[in-house]
């Protein structure tokens, strides 16, 4: 392993914005673990990424359970020998009208898009200060800056990973590099969680102009790719013909 190829592990991996995150990080020389619950998916895209020259290891990952993302860390360090890297990835976005009382669905995307996050940053800040750096990059939403309708709790939890994740920054500095990268509307099979049929309809026309996972990949691998003394603290990306 060079200076510039580091251990990444990504949550969320088996597909979309993760999926394409490892196969961009891969390409860079970067070594992987990947974690999700559909580990058929996961097996796939590691054998992929070893088919095209690149290494990537998978395990299962249910981010909602505090020790299966300390297994999934630790993990990362026992089977590539150390962790530089978490993208906490995993999400959630089955929207609904707060009328509609969908409290299961609500618990859900705490649960995920909060919890998850908070479970991804416990279990490797040990591990990145043991070694003596690291970098944490979490994927929030535009939804961490606006609400909409439908999108009041899944705003609320992007609100919290923005505020999260400015915390941490703030008391990592010169420690662990900290990144907040929110999507626009973006390829991916979030909006397949949405079993409100309104919620549904209006995400469909919503979603008329996305962009592709691999663009969130990309923004992913700059903020990585920094020299150590350089920290990318956020980054906002939108589709060009996107006024939201």
């Amino acid at each position: 392993m060079t200076d510039t190829t580091k251990v990444v592990a990504i949550t969320g991996a088996s597909s979309g914005i993760g999926a394409a995150t490892a196969r961009r990080l891969a390409a860079d020389g970067h070594r992987l673990l990947l974690g999700a619950r559909r580990t058929d998916r996961l097996e796939s895209l590691a054998k992929e990424i070893a088919a095209a020259g690149g290494t990537a290891e998978f395990q299962r990952l249910d981010v909602t359970d505090a020790a299966d993302a300390l297994a999934f860390t630790t993990a990362a360090q026992e089977r590539l020998g150390r962790l530089d890297v978490l993208v906490n990835n995993a999400g959630v976005m089955p929207l609904s009208p707060l009328a509609a009382l969908k409290t299961d669905e609500w618990d859900r995307m705490i649960d995920v898009n909060v919890r998850g996050v908070l479970h991804g940053i416990a279990a490797a800040l040990p591990l990145m200060r043991a070694q003596g750096g690291g970098h944490v990059v979490n994927v929030a939403s535009v939804g961490a800056y606006e609400v909409s309708p439908t999108a009041a709790v899944y705003c609320a939890t992007k609100f919290a990973v923005r505020a999260i994740t400015e915390g941490l920054r703030q008391e990592s500095a010169g420690d662990i590099r900290v990144t907040l990268v929110s999507p626009g509307v973006t390829e991916s099979e979030l909006a397949d969680s949405i079993s409100d049929s309104a919620a549904r309809e209006a995400m469909r026309v919503y979603r008329a102009v996305a962009l592709p996972a691999s663009a969130i990949a990309e923004a992913i691998a700059y903020a990585i790719a920094q020299p150590a003394e350089v920290d990318v603290n956020e980054l906002v990306v939108r589709p060009a013909a996107s006024a939201q």
